[in-house]
């Protein structure tokens, strides 16, 4: 069923409520001195029941510009809006303000109301008309009805609901499937049931028993109760006015401004990336850095503005920009905000956020600019592509982006997998997580990779390569240790890398000998072979072959690294056929005699204790032995 939420706005004591009381019957003004004084200071909510069977929610708003932040507040997630305009005084300060208002946060839907209009003669009545028609040019209501009404006599106000009722034909249905996200617009207690908020249901639903996190901030609740319209529900639904009672909360946790979301849902920010648009008939112009008064959501709060695009902007134009914040807010791309002078107090223009969660920018920068024109126009799907895009380097999760674009997770999964269908994004599933880099982001690391491995071939032309812990640690340390090491077996996999054991090195490298390095290995495999059991110390070998010392160590590296040689430790070396024989006499000794000691392996090898204990260390470390006490049996 479609959830419609109508509202009002107009300059003060043009009969809104007033309106309102005869459309519903209600009076939404709560507040003794609302009541004493005879006007809207706070937000008033109510309903009503339209011909076709639809209930609509109607919120109230305060006309006085001093309460413009209250109006504000009650404004978002309007569907339909009642410009009212009084018939004896016409258009007044706040209804040209709140006109603006409204056509800033991109509220299509609507129609005016003249109330009062039994107070007026006729003549005087339709030059009201024709001055209200000037007035809304180039606004949302320009072609609009202008509905004249007495709320006294109740006269036109049928005429009213019957618009209501035919304007909720052309309004779309909420996303009841995303997100579920409601900005806090009241909060108080009630005796025996404790803190409750109202708002306005963006989008999504809640459920009765889900578990909800109040942004900014990491407070938990668990929903108790659910009231729609004063009626309890087990369901709210997307475009519903909605009370929630808390479980777990106090009345001063939660403060109108905050938003109420499943828990780990969205990402606080100090910074918002934003198109902003000055309206045309104001007499100044913002500069850089400009600190200004910020409506987002039901929350004011102050920012500067870092123009992205343009070193001042001008009444009427329009930008690229970054708003600095100075409280944490959430926000989800495509929210609209409304901007005022910090002072005097006056509504300048407004805008759409094209990413909540940006990296800080400078001002002409054409590579952001060209990021948020796509954020712009794109659809949801090159919005993701472009978010994975600037955070690959982080090896982000599928939930991640999900909160940092503060949508579903299915959704998100959605179109990741369609991007994976093109080939734009590589996916690397781990045990219960799924990370996401863009291809692009893939090339650029592969090539930096490979440009090292060939760098590294260059320096050390007889090491096989560098391992892959190294690699891991110099080009992957965002990345979880098992994404590291997968990123670096896909590259094998694909053929840019091949891999011995735990080093990698470029696709057909092999070591090559020059003729004075063929000439050392082939003395440091003779010493080897000839000393067998009892081989010489690193640096008596060194001394032996009769060679530059650090020639032959490039050598001895090599030859470790081929296998030909094993290295011990950093001092003893066996000849990879000498080591087979030593442990094919140890396994057959203890094979005949169930164990083995140090002494014994010496006595066998024809060695001395220290070559015996280095090898028996050896075959413990990789689980060929096992030692108890002084002696040894195989594993």
């Amino acid at each position: 069923m479609k959830h419609i939420i109508v509202g009002t706005a107009g300059h003060i004591d043009h009969g809104k409520t007033t309106l309102i009381k005869a459309l519903t019957g209600r009076n939404t003004d709560r507040l003794k001195e609302e009541k004493n004084r005879g006007i809207s200071i706070e937000l008033g909510f109510t309903y009503f029941d339209l011909p076709s069977g639809k209930r609509a929610g109607i919120i109230d708003v305060p006309g006085h510009e001093k309460f413009i932040k209250n109006m504000l507040a009650g404004v978002m997630g309007m569907d339909i809006v009642l410009l009212v305009i009084a018939a004896d005084e016409g258009v007044m300060p706040q209804t040209s303000e709140h006109l603006a208002i409204l056509d800033l946060l991109g509220i299509e839907k609507g129609f005016i109301v003249l109330t009062k209009s039994d107070l007026v003669e006729s003549e005087w009545l339709e030059l009201v008309k024709e001055d209200i028609r000037e007035q809304v040019k180039g606004t949302f209501l320009e072609s609009t009805p202008i509905i004249p009404v007495s709320s006294v006599k109740k006269t036109g106000i049928q005429e009213v609901i019957r618009l209501i009722d035919q304007l909720t034909l052309e309004i779309d249905d909420r996303e009841t499937d995303d997100m579920p996200r409601l900005p806090v617009d009241r909060v108080f207690t009630m005796a025996g049931f404790g803190t409750v908020v109202t708002g306005t249901l963006l989008s999504g639903k809640l459920n009765v028993g889900d578990e909800i996190q109040i942004f900014p901030g990491d407070k938990l609740a668990r929903i108790r109760t659910l009231q729609v319209h004063d009626q309890d529900t087990k369901i709210a639904f997307a475009g519903q006015r909605v009370a929630i009672n808390m479980a777990g909360i106090k009345k001063g946790e939660v403060h109108r401004g905050d938003v109420i979301a499943p828990k780990d849902s969205m990402k606080e920010t100090l910074m918002l990336d934003v198109k902003v648009k000055l309206l045309k008939d104001m007499d100044r112009s913002i500069n850089n850095r400009t600190r200004l008064r910020l409506y987002i959501g039901t929350k004011e709060l102050l920012c500067r503005i870092i123009l992205l695009d343009k070193e001042i902007l001008n009444p009427g134009e329009a930008a690229y920009a970054q708003l600095r914040l100075e409280e944490k807010v959430v926000a989800k791309r495509g929210d609209r905000f409304i901007i005022r002078f910090y002072s005097p107090m006056f509504t300048i223009g407004g805008g759409k956020i094209l990413e909540p969660n940006p990296t800080k920018k400078q001002p002409f920068d054409d590579e952001a600019i060209k990021e948020l024109e796509i954020k712009e126009e794109g659809e949801s799907i090159d919005i993701i592509e472009k978010i994975i895009l600037d955070k690959s380097k982080y090896f982000p999760t599928i939930k991640e982006i999900s909160t940092a674009t503060a949508m579903l997770e299915e959704k998100v999964r959605d179109d990741v997998s369609k991007l994976v269908e093109s080939n734009k994004m590589i996916l690397f599933s781990l045990t219960k997580d799924l990370h996401v880099i863009h291809v692009d982001f893939f090339n650029e690391l592969k090539e930096r990779i490979i440009e090292e491995i060939e760098s590294f071939h260059e320096r050390y032309p007889l090491r096989i390569g560098i391992s892959k812990e190294e690699l891991r640690s110099r080009f992957l340390n965002n990345a979880p240790s098992k994404v590291g090491e997968r990123f670096i077996d896909l590259l094998v996999e694909k053929g840019f890398l091949e891999q011995e054991k735990e080093t990698v090195h470029r696709t057909g490298f092999e070591i090559e000998y020059s003729p004075i390095q063929l000439k050392i290995k082939d003395s440091i495999v003779k010493i080897l072979k000839e000393k067998m059991f009892t081989p010489p110390r690193k640096e008596e070998l060194i001394k032996m072959t009769g060679y530059d010392s650090i020639e032959v160590e490039e050598v001895i590296n090599s030859l470790v690294n081929s296998g030909e040689i094993i290295k011990l430790n950093e001092e003893i070396f066996l000849y990879n056929t000498v080591y087979e024989e030593s442990l094919r006499l140890l396994k057959e000794y203890i094979k005949d005699n169930d164990f083995i000691t140090v002494a014994q392996f010496r006595d066998i090898l024809n060695t001395n204790r220290k070559v015996a204990l280095i090898l028996l260390e050896y075959f413990d470390q990789f689980k060929i032995t096992k030692r108890d006490g002084d002696k040894r049996t195989i594993v």
